[in-house]
């Protein structure tokens, strides 16, 4: 019963995430917001909806170990698994223009994760203080980008254009996006329960389900835009969409989290999960900003180290 309920919640995240996007968006194009907006805010706000209704549900559950086990391990998926797998399908190289400002946020939100990891405690005042940061790091970003339309312009817009074609019926939008946005949220409490019910079962901590099969079940959205957008050639999309969420999964899930249900860090976070999720940021920025271009070689490498950290994590678990 708890695989049957792990499954679900799975398949309504993906399925729900995909909804939600594609009625936002066509929402958003109906109204005559800008392209460029909505690959800033909808695209990588809808992408990362799950992991935010899904650690959220975990927080008010009383279970801390899957809402920030959730955030660090899909940030190190969606760099190790996700882009790494992105890069066995076809090489990639990003726009070092394009990436430059958002890859700095990237490294500066993983900063605050080790702040907030390290410090063993997320109250309302930090959630607030980090939604507030990635408001004005959204606001900054559009008015710079409406005004220059550089690079990095064009790599958000990509991502807006790169979307599943759109419902032509503004009623179809609005269903898809309500639809998608219940769907998250029953997928979300079915993930949580069964991720509950597996750790105690299988006599392992809470958090190991959450940076494991809960990460990547709420990562898997991120895993088919960036799949998608290897195979049609469009590597900065892929890239982008791997630095938004991981920029949104601090600021805004955690943010969003702490506000909802203020939650206690576990202690074992500190001990290896951060500083791997920091080790594969700072290894994505050598990539992107040193024009390097990710190819299958690389990939290799990434999706090899994803899983050696998921065998260190489950090796050490079942040590007696």
């Amino acid at each position: 019963m708890i695989y049957v309920e792990l499954l679900a919640g799975l398949i309504l995240l993906v399925v729900g995430g995909d909804s939600l996007v594609r009625g936002a968006v066509a929402v958003a194009r109906r109204m005559g917001v800008s392209p460029l907006l909505i690959g800033l805010t909808l695209v990588g706000f809808g992408t990362s909806t799950p992991e935010m209704l899904t650690s959220v549900q975990a927080a008010l559950a009383g279970s801390p170990g899957i809402a920030l086990g959730n955030v660090v391990g899909s940030n190190i998926a969606n760099i190790l698994l996700i882009l790494g797998t992105a890069a066995l399908i076809h090489p990639m190289r990003a726009s070092r223009e394009a990436l430059f400002r958002d890859g700095t946020v990237m490294l500066l939100a993983a900063g605050v994760c080790v702040v907030i990891v390290l410090i063993g405690a997320l109250d309302r005042m930090t959630g607030a203080a980090l939604v507030v940061l990635l408001s004005a790091y959204v606001l900054f970003t559009y008015l710079r980008e409406r005004t220059s339309h550089d690079a990095s312009a064009a790599m958000h817009e990509a991502e807006a254009s790169a979307a599943e074609p759109s419902p032509k019926r503004l009623w179809v939008a609005f269903a898809l996006l309500v639809g998608g946005l219940f769907g998250i949220l029953i997928g979300a409490d079915f993930l949580v329960d069964a991720g509950i019910a597996l750790a105690s079962a299988a006599g392992v901590s809470e958090t190991l389900v959450g940076l494991t099969i809960v990460a990547v079940g709420t990562s898997l959205p991120e895993l088919v835009t960036s799949v998608m957008a290897a195979i049609r050639r469009q590597p900065d999309v892929a890239f982008g969409n791997v630095v938004g969420s991981n920029i949104y999964n601090v600021f805004a899930i955690l943010g969003v989290t702490a506000i909802v249900q203020p939650i206690a860090v576990p202690p074992e976070l500190a001990g290896v999960d951060i500083w791997v999720m920091v080790a594969a940021t700072v290894l994505l920025l050598i990539f992107s900003l040193s024009g390097r271009s990710l190819a299958r070689l690389e990939g290799v490498v990434l999706v090899a180290s994803y899983a050696a950290y998921i065998t260190y994590l489950v090796g050490d678990a079942l040590r007696p």
